[in-house]
Parts: C-alpha cells; sequence; structure tokens
C-alpha cells in the first residue's frame, strides 16, 4: 500500500484546468521527484495533495485514508509535511521559534529537543544562528530553516516544492546532500525540482508532468537516460 497515492486528479483554478488526470504513488522509504517545465502543474499537484487546493474529480489518499477535502492544518496534522517554494518561514521569529512552531505535532520537550539537536546536526549553520530572526537569514539559510521545521513535527512524508531554487551551487550539493541523508533514516519523500539532473539522481522514481498531465513515468536512472527527458530537461 503506498504512503500517498493520487487516482485520476482534476484540480481547477477557476475555468482553467490545471491539473488532469494525474495519478501518482509514492512507496515508504521513496524518494520520488516530478519534474516539469514553469507551469506544468508541479506545484498545483503539492498543494492539491496538501489541502491548499481542492480537486474536482479523482482522490488523493494518504495512508489508503482519503484526505481529497481535507483542510490543509488536517492534512498536516495526519503526517504530510510540505515545504512550499519561496520558504515561507516566520521572519520576526528566531530560529528557534520557527523550528518549535514546527513541533505542533509533538508535546514531549524531550522528543522536540531531540529533533531540534537532529536539525542542528543536519545545518550546523542554523544552531549557529539559533536566536537570529528567521527573516534576516540568507536564502540558502531560509531553505534550510524551512525544511529544519518541516521535520520537526516528524512527518510521515516529506513534500519539497523547488529546494534548489536561488540557491548558490555549494547549498544546493548541501541541499541535496541532506535530502538524500534524510531518505537513509527512511524518510519517505516527494521531491519536486527544477534541477531535473540532481532530482533523478537521488530519486526511486519519477513523474514528467507536462501541461497538467503526466506523461511519462519510471526509475530515476531509466528516465535520465531517456531522449524525450534528456532533451527537455537536462539540457
Amino acid at each position: 500500500m503506498p504512503v500517498l497515492a493520487l487516482d485520476g486528479v482534476d484540480t481547477f483554478y477557476g475555468k482553467i484546468h490545471a491539473l488532469k488526470g494525474v495519478s501518482l504513488d509514492v512507496e515508504a522509504g521513496e524518494i520520488v521527484t516530478l519534474i516539469g517545465s514553469n507551469g506544468a502543474g508541479k506545484t498545483t499537484t503539492l498543494n492539491t495533495i496538501s489541502g491548499l487546493l481542492k480537486p474536482r474529480n479523482g482522490e488523493v489518499r494518504f495512508q489508503d485514508r482519503q484526505i481529497s477535502q481535507l483542510p490543509p492544518h488536517e492534512v498536516a496534522a495526519l503526517g504530510v509535511a510540505h515545504v512550499p517554494e519561496g520558504r515561507k518561514i516566520f521572519p520576526l521569529l528566531t530560529v528557534k521559534e520557527n523550528l518549535e512552531m514546527g513541533a505542533f505535532r509533538c508535546k514531549d520537550r524531550a522528543r522536540i529537543k531531540h529533533n531540534m539537536a537532529r536539525v542542528f546536526e543536519l545545518f550546523p549553520r542554523l544552531e549557529e544562528r539559533r536566536r537570529q530572526q528567521g527573516g534576516t537569514l540568507s536564502g540558502g539559510e531560509q531553505q534550510m530553516l524551512a525544511i529544519g521545521r518541516a521535520m520537526m513535527s516528524e512527518p510521515e512524508i516529506l513534500i519539497l516544492d523547488e529546494p534548489s531554487m536561488g540557491l548558490a551551487p555549494l547549498l544546493v550539493d548541501h541541499i541535496f546532500r541532506v535530502i538524500a541523508e534524510l531518505n537513509e533514516q527512511k524518510m519517505t519523500i516527494l521531491l519536486v525540482e527544477q534541477n531535473a539532473h540532481k532530482a533523478l539522481n537521488i530519486a526511486d522514481r519519477g513523474y514528467v508532468i507536462q501541461t497538467g498531465s503526466v506523461v511519462l513515468t519510471g526509475m530515476g536512472q531509466q528516465l535520465l537516460a531517456n531522449p524525450m527527458v534528456r532533451e527537455a530537461y537536462l539540457g
């Protein structure tokens, strides 16, 4: 049974048919990546999963529970942690306070402390800036903070939307190393990423979406070698 499954999902913005029968699934312990050009429907897919958008047709299932019509806070409480494009941290809260906001599912102070130590181990720079306001961090540090905040909720699945966007190459490499390390620790991950080469290199499986429809799926390395994928997304 997949941790997450979309079956024939249609999502609209008003009269605009943004997702057209999208079906995909993510098994426990996998990294699955969704690649496509700007406007293809990648972010719309993630927003539909997390409850920010409601599908008009089809189903979104999480751990075999229908979640298509749940509000975002209920989806998050089930264990779906969505790190949105643009990070969306709390700029006036400190790094520590941002991380504590992510721990809303946990009432055990010892576990919260343990999870924060885990975040600081992955992102030492955040520990150095734990008392600094989030809005004063660099773009890369804010991305680290957004991922760390999601980890604080002890999610069943981590959904990442363009985690490398706007980052310097060294920071991009670091972010992808962290994603791979989280997966080695059995974290299930759904990844949307413009850098298709890096995404497919670490993904177990991938889906290619064009104009709101899934047009190709396969193992990560298979898609890396696919002529259509290479021409359209790998340059």
